[in-house]
């Protein structure tokens, strides 16, 4: 097979050191990989300073190191459940995660989901970019933001615009820098520096410190949830689902919780100091001067975590544009969306000001409200209602089956919103079942249970019947048998 359902309007090819598919089917003949690569990919994504700032939230509200420690890891495994189960969706069907998601919110309805997540990967690239400006700020004494602004989106712009088996080979290299450089120093801070025994214990303990960290943490893994198929799709479909999970979940639960635990240890020894000075001053203490040179290795996982992030945001940019108006997604295209996410996180980090956790957990905690009915949905939709099968050639059609605007999809997701209302604690705004609760936020277990119910309601009137004859029609038209999986996904 060297056509793509999807193909018979789009007829293209792949060639050249420069990916050239972005929101297309890729076929089976440039299929190839291993599940294993998920690991290093989602570790090194994960194994950041931006991730050890994430573990640093709840000692901003007085929690013990062992309180953080529980949450981070309670939030963390969540949170991760999700994101892994979309990864699982890439192998099999070999598709853009939001491209996928038109089976539940219809080929525009989805475009509203991707505007939320593109505003959300430019908001974390700044705070990544903010970070890495940092980093060099630190180690060569020059105070100079835009140019490290610049130069930081740049390299990272590179790498997005060469593309997917670029990323996947930087990554794995990535972790074995991190494991040589961050594995000596966590060792020998925990060696070296031991915590004062009140950090290990829970007298006092208080939920509202304990929630926003789990909150944070679960956010921060699930938000790689609507766009983590993106780098599993070119895996073979014969990969199994249960493999591309384990390897997935692996990845982002050991890289989170590593870097957000060191994050909460660092809060824990030198109380009120930013990321990036705890980092330098725990290793200096460890061994004078090895806070720059710790510094410098973390400088290039923040810059992979921002490519990540472009190439994500680039395909859900087109996903929009598509949406409007189809496009025919060739290597320009994508080239073009990469450059524009990239210019919009350089911006605002220019215009960007205020306290960087402060903000990065009013960010955190937003970013958890919007995916949650989305991955719910999702999730549902695959595992439980249409159990992986799916007319591929019609979900590139305006006019398909799937519908323009799904409105089984986009209700759920509102009642999924509106049943975490009453549970949500922001910087702007507290719900009154959270206000009885002396501010614990339990927003995420309300929106996944309302969003999972309503569309699992909903969906009964899904015609499955139509969506067969629609897809036997389009291997008929076009000879190929991948216009339909039927494969059980689990």
């Amino acid at each position: 097979m060297s056509q793509s359902a999807t193909e018979v309007s789009r007829p293209r090819g792949q060639s050249g050191m420069v990916e050239s598919r972005s929101i297309d089917w890729v076929p089976l003949t440039e299929r190839r990989g291993r599940p294993w690569s998920l690991f290093p990919l989602w570790f090194m994504s994960n194994a950041n300073v931006t991730t050890l700032a994430t573990g640093m939230l709840g000692a901003a509200l007085g929690a013990s190191f062992l309180t953080s420690l529980l949450a981070i890891c309670a939030g963390a495994a969540v949170g991760t459940v999700f994101t892994a189960f979309h990864s699982a969706q890439g192998p099999q069907l070999g598709l853009p995660q939001m491209i996928q998601s038109r089976a539940q919110f219809g080929f525009r309805g989805v475009a509203v989901i991707c505007a939320i997540v593109v505003f959300s990967l430019v908001g974390f690239n700044m705070f990544n970019q903010m970070l890495a400006a940092e980093v060099l700020n630190m180690t060569t004494g020059v105070d100079a933001n835009p140019l490290w602004y610049l130069i930081i989106s740049g390299l990272a712009l590179v790498l997005a615009i060469f593309g997917y088996h670029w990323i996947h080979n930087t990554q794995k290299w990535l972790t074995l820098v991190f494991l040589l450089t961050f594995g000596v120093f966590t060792a020998s801070a925990v060696i070296f520096m031991p915590l004062d025994p009140a950090q290990f214990s829970l007298a006092g303990f208080n939920w509202v410190p304990f929630l926003l960290q789990f909150g944070a943490a679960a956010a921060y893994a699930l938000g790689w949830a609507p766009y983590v198929s993106d780098y599993s799709r070119y895996l073979p479909p014969e990969t199994k689902p249960g493999k591309a999970l384990v390897y997935t979940y692996g990845g982002i639960f050991v890289g989170a919780v590593w870097l957000m635990t060191l994050g909460a240890f660092v809060a824990a020894t030198f109380t009120g100091a930013s990321p990036l000075e705890g980092i330098r001053d725990t290793a200096d203490k460890i061994i004078p001067g090895a806070g720059f040179w710790l510094l410098l290795a973390a400088l290039p996982g923040l810059i992979s975590v921002i490519t990540i992030n472009i190439y994500a945001a680039a395909m859900e940019l087109i996903t929009i544009a598509d949406s409007i108006k189809p496009i025919r997604p060739t290597r320009g295209v994508r080239i073009l969306a990469c450059s524009i996410i990239g210019v919009a996180a350089f911006i605002g980090s220019i215009l960007s000001t205020g306290d960087f956790l402060a903000n990065f957990g009013s960010f955190l905690v937003i970013l958890l409200y919007v995916l949650v009915p989305w991955t719910s949905v999702n999730l549902v939709d695959y595992y439980f209602v249409r159990r992986g099968r799916y007319a591929i050639g019609e979900i590139f059609k305006p006019n398909g089956i799937y519908g323009t605007w799904a409105w089984r999809g986009m209700t759920a997701y509102v009642v999924g919103i509106v049943a975490m209302a009453p549970f949500a604690v922001t910087a702007w705004y507290v719900g009154p079942v959270a206000q009885a609760l002396g501010g614990a936020d339990l927003a995420l277990f309300a929106g996944l249970a309302a969003s999972a119910a309503a569309y699992i309601i909903l969906s009964r009137s899904i015609n499955f019947e139509a969506e067969r004859d629609a897809a036997e029609e389009g291997r008929k038209s076009t000879g190929q048998e991948a216009v339909w999986f039927g494969k059980q996904p689990v």
